[in-house]
């Protein structure tokens, strides 16, 4: 029997985008207020596959290789608060056609290969806080981080020694031209 994996397909942020981010929330929110998300595991998540089989991971991986899918700007403009899940987050305040598309194309490639997907809509976010149960105030509007998404991976979520660290096994570029 293989071992699972928890995996998920994901877009990294650009190191210099990600160190602007992370300035930004020391300077904004008081220590207090959450767990922040290590700079190298700052990402958007596309699909969650959830704790998966290498064979299962090897089929999703050929599938996400054929996508065809042109690159697109998205612009990191937006943050909120989710009390329950405890997530303070930075998104877009609206999302490109082309990161829904992706998004949609890898979760139903998920969906039909049997990992669990939400029926929550897709809500493009970069998590910036976890445990951040209490009230959090949100800063003014007044950030923008555009940035070009040219790839996407494949990441496993791995814990050990008391952190989790997302780990990436497989990139994909997205391509100028689409057959």
């Amino acid at each position: 029997m293989s071992e699972q994996k928890r995996l998920f397909f994901g877009i990294a942020l650009p190191d210099e985008i990600s160190q602007s981010v992370i300035q930004w929330r020391a300077d904004t929110f008081p220590a207090g207020a959450g767990r922040p998300v290590a700079a190298a595991n700052l990402h958007l998540t596309l699909a969650f596959l959830g704790e998966i089989s290498d064979e299962k991971a090897g089929a999703l991986t050929q599938l996400a290789g054929r996508i065809q899918q042109r690159p697109f700007t998205l612009t990191l403009d937006d943050a909120g608060h989710w009390p329950r899940s405890g997530v303070v987050w930075l998104g877009p305040k609206q999302s490109p056609r082309g990161l829904l598309q992706l998004a949609e194309l890898l979760r139903s490639q998920a969906a039909r290969s049997g990992c669990y997907q939400s029926p929550m809509p897709f809500h493009p976010h970069v998590t910036l806080l976890r445990n951040a149960t209490q009230p959090v105030s949100l800063p003014p509007r007044n950030f923008s981080w555009p940035f070009r998404v040219e790839r996407f991976a494949l990441f496993q979520s791995v814990y050990a020694g008391g952190r989790t660290r997302y780990q990436q096994l497989a990139e994909w570029a997205l391509t100028q031209e689409v057959i």
